[in-house]
């Protein structure tokens, strides 16, 4: 069996992103893409583009907000949870689990949290804490799985996750709560693929639109594909597919991506 391509990208709307989404797909070709903030309802999701792409898809969508899918190239992704478990009263469209192959993905886009304090930053920490325990048993699994999505937390100061920490010092993603949350699920057995083999190297993922953040390559590292033992054993290579953020009317994040060699 040949390795995989496993891909996460936050398109910041698939209406508006669809052709640069679709460009990536056939440049890229992942053999799973894992989609945040998608920012339609589930029945304006288009998959019928991505199935003449060659996808096959999930999706959980949200009118106007937030909303996850999973594609699967060549295949259709065969849905586990629609949902992070721990709320039944949460409507907000933000994990999509799947099996694809002998791998388990979940899409995640994290609550941003902002501003905090208050309760939007409440609620991004109490979905950390619901995601901490659904994650748990996910970590012991014997087959692979990642965790891909847009987590939306820096996970240090280092210039390698941030071009400038004093800038965002008041921000959701750099709080102590956020990165203590983020720390506490990586210290269940996962691992942080990018980081993982590109130690100490600038990886950003997203930059705002504003203050000419891409041209002066001010950016964050917020989009993260956390792998489980089982994964790692196999975990290749990994990357961002930064040219991506520079073309027309793109989102403002970039795809993010990891290689497993065949088992």
């Amino acid at each position: 069996m040949r390795g995989m391509k496993i891909a996460t990208f936050n398109v910041n709307g698939i209406g508006s992103r669809l052709p640069r989404v679709l460009e990536w797909l056939a440049e890229s070709q992942p053999d799973i893409a894992c989609l945040q903030e998608i920012k339609t309802s589930d029945e304006t999701f288009p998959a019928q583009a991505f199935s003449d792409a060659g996808y096959g898809a999930l999706w959980h969508g949200q009118k106007g907000f937030n909303g996850v899918a999973v594609l699967a190239r060549g295949g259709t992704p065969a849905e586990l949870h629609r949902g992070l478990p721990g709320n039944a009263d949460d409507v907000q469209s933000r994990y999509l689990e799947a099996q694809v192959g002998d791998l388990v993905v979940g899409s995640i886009y994290l609550p941003n949290g902002n501003p905090q304090p208050g309760p939007k930053f409440d609620y991004k920490l109490a979905w950390f804490e619901r995601l901490i325990a659904h994650a748990k048993p996910l970590a012991q699994r014997s087959q692979p799985v990642i965790l891909a999505g847009d987590y939306n937390v820096v996970p240090t100061d280092d210039r390698a996750d941030i071009y400038s920490a004093e800038s965002w010092r008041d921000d959701a993603l750099l709080q102590p709560e956020s990165r203590d949350a983020y720390q506490r699920l990586l210290a269940q057995g996962w691992t942080d693929a990018l980081r993982h083999l590109h130690p100490g190297e600038p990886m950003y993922t997203y930059w705002d639109y504003f203050r000419n953040r891409w041209e002066r390559n001010s950016g964050l590292r917020i989009d993260h594909l956390l792998l489980n033992a089982a994964a790692t054993a196999r975990l290749a290579q990994a990357g961002v597919d930064r040219a991506v953020r520079g073309r027309d009317k793109p989102s403002d994040h970039a795809p993010a991506w990891v290689m497993l060699g065949a088992p």
